[in-house]
């Protein structure tokens, strides 16, 4: 197994908060600032982002629509929401249906989309109850499609648009859905297990229970994820389930990936201090990192993998 570490990434931005929903589009890095509550983007080789909009309920997933406008999951009051000239608006409203606040997201080709929520838990060491995901029409129509997942998280799309792969954080997996007529999720399965699931599905179980925390996922044309550990660095994981390399970033967490660059060939990381001992109010540390990689990203179904055209 191949290992990098600090020394192989650059870094690309700091001072920031914490980092999510990376995304490559139009030659440009987009994603979300947790507790600025900004999303910001990056021109490539310039240094300073630029902000795009402010989300007052905390950005994070993000995504753009058949006609390359923003969307953005607004987390805390559980909506996505669309950048109109400038302006927000509200997308889609998934309160009745998110049973924890929102994270990631997938758009489609079609402009329809997938989100994911946090499910019930009311501490790190509270019993946990599993959530589903959310499917979004093109028209903003929401509904709950899909089985029961562990705190899903980062998702991708294959290539063909026909299969649905989805990290779940507190169950150390990377499981697969075939999306079916209509955009349901069907024949669920295991993609990848990396690590013992929980025996109790609480927080603070998943970080202590020897296994990986999977949270962001990109996917390269090999058909391998880049997926961002949560209580570790980044793992490149093949479709037979074996880790082939590693990113090591001592002393801090990966927490979302994205596949992009001008050639597809360069992996954003988004890092940051462990949770448990990180106070992004008081010193924000976190960082965007980027390393080269050996095979580039898939550039569609548009938006679902972070690195699109």
């Amino acid at each position: 197994m191949k290992r990098s570490d600090v020394a192989d990434v650059r870094k690309v931005a700091d001072g920031l908060t914490f980092l999510e929903g990376p995304r490559w589009h139009n030659n440009a890095l987009w994603f979300s600032d947790f507790y600025t509550n900004r999303v910001l983007r990056l021109e490539e080789g310039t240094a300073v982002p630029q902000v795009v909009c402010e989300v007052p309920n905390q950005p994070s997933g993000l995504g753009f629509d058949t006609q390359g406008r923003l969307l953005v999951v607004s987390m805390t009051d559980r909506r996505v929401m669309r950048l109109e000239r400038g302006e927000l608006v509200e997308h889609a409203d998934l309160s009745a249906l998110a049973q924890g606040h929102c994270n990631d997201m997938v758009v489609m080709a079609d402009g329809s989309a997938y989100v994911g929520n946090h499910g019930r838990c009311d501490g790190p060491d509270q019993q946990y109850s599993p959530t589903r995901l959310i499917r979004i029409d093109a028209d903003g129509s929401a509904r709950a499609v899909g089985a029961e997942l562990n705190f899903p998280n980062g998702m991708v799309v294959t290539d063909d648009g026909g299969t649905l792969l989805v990290a779940e954080s507190l169950a150390s997996r990377i499981s697969a859905f075939t999306i079916g007529a209509g955009g349901d999720l069907v024949d669920r399965r295991v993609w990848a297990a990396l690590g013992p699931v929980p025996p109790v599905t609480t927080f603070s179980a998943a970080f202590a229970g020897g296994g990986l925390v999977p949270d962001g996922i990109a996917l390269d044309v090999e058909g391998a994820l880049w997926v961002a550990v949560a209580n570790e660095g980044a793992v490149r994981v093949t479709p037979e389930g074996e880790i082939v390399q590693t990113i090591e970033v001592p002393g801090e967490s990966v927490f979302a990936v994205a596949l992009g660059g001008p050639a597809l060939r360069t992996l954003y990381l988004c890092v940051a201090p462990p949770l448990a001992s990180y106070n992004p109010h008081e010193h924000p540390r976190a960082r965007m990192l980027a390393y080269e990689v050996e095979v580039k990203g898939v550039g569609g179904p548009r938006s679902q993998n972070s690195a699109n055209r």
